[in-house]
């Protein structure tokens, strides 16, 4: 992410509790600038929740820092777990590996323990083991997956908790950042774990996909709330919840045209920066025509702009903007314009809000258009979709950029509403556009309902879309009851 932006959780390193990156994009900052060094940290989650693979990413962050790693396992083996990162492109070069799992001799010989428990004879190899290896590397940064098999162990609780205590400290008193892992279940419940660490990761399969949040975090504070996390090839990623208040930038209110005069003269100038404009009408109006209109002219200033397309294909649009005179190509070559395509179910909305971020704080982006609302809904997983249009869209304004939402209308015709969803609280501006019936022929109208930082004309006006471009008329004032879709001239008695 870009360093320009200002932020009230932004990366702080406290000089008196150094920061230790965990080397999964996302988590640090939902940690604040990463883990406290010289602590101990619980990561808890099911089977397949990506416990290991977070552990292999705090391993291997630290190794290409030149800082010692240990990898204690008490479950895979050392290959196993080697071949397992290599497939996500984790470098485990610079990582050293304690491998106390069993191994198939222990199956074929069958050992039997006749006076003395399996805990009473196993735990003074395992520990000797550790002790030996810890001493010998020092390492700084060490993982153990996981540490429910220390459970098994301790002939009671009380034994348990004891060693754990125990082995933490040993650990950190040697300058050693802990990691350890988890299973929580009946069998082998942790909720010491949880009281007896630094702090606690928990990982999670919700609705949407695998998700993480931090419960416990000594020292320092941390977003809250779960956050998306996805395992990829790559290993993990963590998206975190977007709040946008925790974001701002300076930036000059100036208006952004559409280049058409009587259209600007409608919106007294164009729309602001840092303004969210809700355009409004049935499929087929213009709304995302009159979006790239802004978007052109900011290109004709070097800006950059972005379409997420939810519902049309990029080909499409290209095609349909280049026939009607907005040059779509050369903006997209010259690198004023992206043009995404949103896959449907492919995100959650902490990923999508990524990417939006990533646009806004890396490349720049000046403008962004989201086509359409009711396009979102469908292809990003979520359940609130006025929280999460809420988020990107404020998100956005707080950082300059012109927010340009396109508001599907259900209804051809009938009574106007803004939205169906709820979210004209959210405009700066709406601009609505309307189907009339004119003679018998099928009219377009465009208005501007609401504006906060200026005066705009309430006029009505008739507007076309054609191989020359788009073209505003004059305003319709000789036809009432537009917005019904009935429209009906002064003269009472020639009604079309």
């Amino acid at each position: 992410m870009s360093q320009d932006r200002v932020s009230t959780s932004a990366l702080r390193l406290d000089a008196q509790s150094p920061r230790l990156s965990t080397g999964v994009p996302g988590l640090d900052e939902v940690l604040q600038g990463g883990l406290i060094a010289q602590r101990s940290y619980l990561v808890r989650g099911g089977p397949g929740t990506g416990k290991t693979t977070l552990g292999l990413h705090f391993l291997a962050a630290g190794a290409d820092q030149g800082e010692s790693a240990l990898f204690i396992t008490l479950t895979e083996s050392e290959a196993v777990v080697r071949r397992n990162a290599a497939r996500m492109d984790i470098d485990l070069t610079g990582v050293s590996f304690l491998d106390l799992s069993p191994s198939s001799e222990f199956f074929v010989q069958v050992e039997s323990y006749d006076l003395f428990t399996p805990a009473d004879v196993e735990r003074e190899p395992i520990t000797r083991s550790i002790v030996s290896e810890v001493e010998e590397l020092g390492p700084k940064r060490v993982f153990v997956d996981s540490m429910s098999q220390f459970r098994y162990l301790s002939a009671d609780a009380f034994q348990y908790r004891k060693q754990v205590i125990s082995f933490l400290r040993f650990l950190i008193e040697l300058e050693a950042t802990a990691l350890f892992a988890s299973e929580a279940g009946t069998e082998a419940p942790d909720e010491d774990l949880q009281f007896l660490s630094d702090g606690f990761i928990e990982l999670d399969f919700r609705p949407l996909g695998r998700a993480l949040r931090v419960v416990k975090f000594r020292g320092s504070d941390f977003a809250s709330g779960w956050h998306a996390m996805r395992l990829t090839s790559k290993g993990a990623a963590v998206y975190p919840r977007l709040v946008p208040s925790e974001y701002s930038r300076e930036f000059v209110a100036e208006a952004i045209p559409t280049g058409v005069p009587e259209f600007d003269e409608m919106l007294h100038g164009g729309v602001e920066r840092g303004t969210i404009t809700i355009l409004s009408g049935p499929s087929g109006t213009g709304k995302t025509t009159v979006g790239l209109l802004f978007m052109k002219e900011a290109a004709g200033r070097g800006e950059r702009s972005v379409v997420y397309s939810f519902e049309e294909d990029p080909q499409v649009l290209t095609r349909r903007c280049e026939s009607i005179g907005i040059p779509v190509k050369a903006m997209m070559e010259r690198g004023t314009l992206s043009i995404i395509k949103v896959e449907p179910l492919r995100y959650s909305p902490d990923e999508f809000a990524h990417m939006v971020r990533e646009e806004t704080e890396t490349r720049g982006a000046r403008v962004v258009m989201l086509d359409s609302v009711s396009g979102y809904r469908l292809s990003v997983q979520g359940d609130d979709l006025v929280l999460h249009i809420h988020a990107i869209s404020k998100y956005l304004a707080n950082m300059g950029v012109t927010v340009l939402l396109v508001n599907e209308a259900e209804a051809i015709t009938g009574e106007f509403r803004a939205t169906d969803i709820g979210i004209s609280y959210l405009a700066d501006n709406i601009i609505v556009f309307r189907y009339l019936e004119l003679r018998g022929e099928m009219r377009k109208a465009v208005g501007v309902l609401k504006k906060r930082l200026s005066d705009f004309g309430r006029e009505l006006r008739e507007i076309e879309i054609t191989r020359y471009g788009v073209k505003v008329g004059r305003p319709l004032t000789d036809v009432r009851g537009v917005l019904t879709g009935t429209p009906v001239w002064q003269d009472a008695g020639n009604q079309e």
